[in-house]
């Protein structure tokens, strides 16, 4: 099975422009992130696919790959089909987002593996238990699954809603996710839904359209860099020799 691991990853963003570049213990943030994919063993590449030539520049000069995508996709998932209707020869695509300089390589391993031992699998994601802190957070996503394993449910609100004395664990999502390349490209083409629109999440497209979505558990989620306080505290961790 040929897996290529894709890094989206574009200069713009609202809340932290030019994210990708920014310095952890010396070295970019795309670089980390880069560095930990690459410590996966089942995936036979790993690629950045951006929109900025500061990026895709700064990929080549420390050794890695990349190619540039347009910049007019409105999601991830529009750059990695862009990057997969030109690549027939691979079979599942990972996506590792460009914010997780802490990204544990066994879970891309798990992920892949997943499209190994289930033929009719189309796309797989992971998920981790809530903490109490989380489980108001709208920023925060949540999932459900049925007894198989395959979400039910994606939302910002707390589900399931504990009306009795609580006998379920809560799970956050985790926005790492695989994909048969065929089914990829079929997700891109797919029109957006309602419950998409309105939770901003765009898993549920998958859902609302009939599709299935495998969910993993992990012990832990790994320490993404949305802010940069969440920079400063990823700093600390390398730095300190936590990880």
């Amino acid at each position: 099975m040929n897996t290529l691991c894709i890094i989206p990853a574009r200069y713009a963003s609202t809340r932290f422009p030019g994210k990708p570049l920014a310095d952890i213990a010396g070295k970019p943030m795309i670089q980390h992130v880069y560095e930990r994919a690459c410590r996966a063993l089942l995936p036979t590449d790993v690629l950045v696919a951006t929109d900025s030539d500061v990026i895709l520049k700064t990929v080549l000069a420390f050794g890695g790959q990349a190619v540039m995508t347009s910049a007019n996709h409105p999601t991830g998932t529009d750059r990695l089909a862009e990057v997969a209707s030109s690549r027939p020869d691979v079979d599942v695509i990972v996506n590792v987002q460009g914010d997780e300089p802490l990204i544990d390589p066994q879970v891309i391993d798990d992920l892949a593996a997943a499209f190994l031992h289930d033929e009719q699998l189309a796309m797989a994601t992971v998920m981790t238990p809530l903490t109490i802190e989380e489980q108001r957070d709208a920023n925060v996503v949540k999932v459900v699954t049925d007894l198989g394993g395959y979400a039910l449910y994606f939302s910002r609100s707390l589900i399931p809603f504990p009306r009795h004395e609580a006998r379920l664990p809560v799970y956050k999502h985790i926005g790492l996710y695989a994909y048969r390349r065929d089914f990829l490209l079929k997700f891109a083409s797919l029109a957006p839904t309602p419950l998409e629109q309105t939770e901003s999440l765009e898993q549920l497209r998958v859902l609302e359209h009939g599709y299935k979505i495998k969910v993993l558990l992990v012990d832990r989620a790994p320490v993404g860099v949305d802010t940069p306080e969440d920079l400063e505290r990823v700093n600390q961790l390398i730095l300190g020799g936590t990880l």
